[in-house]
């Protein structure tokens, strides 16, 4: 079986995603009043921005290294 997605469509996935996350994650820290009212953990929120960021950053050494 072939998987479907390359190496640069996960890179691609994963900065989408982490920004997508960290811009969340900064929006809910400067509003202190709106982020009360809302059930996330901006903990969690924030530390999964930066797993994503991290991800996409081994991908892009990986592929600059040249393993992929």
């Amino acid at each position: 079986m072939i998987f479907p997605l390359s190496s640069s469509d996960i890179s691609l996935w994963l900065a989408v995603t982490a920004v997508i996350l960290l811009t969340t994650s900064e929006l809910l820290y400067s509003s202190p009043d709106y982020s009360a009212r809302i059930a996330v953990n901006r903990q969690f929120l924030r530390m999964a921005a930066i797993g994503c960021g991290l991800a996409f950053f081994v991908t892009v050494v990986m592929r600059v290294m040249g393993f992929l």
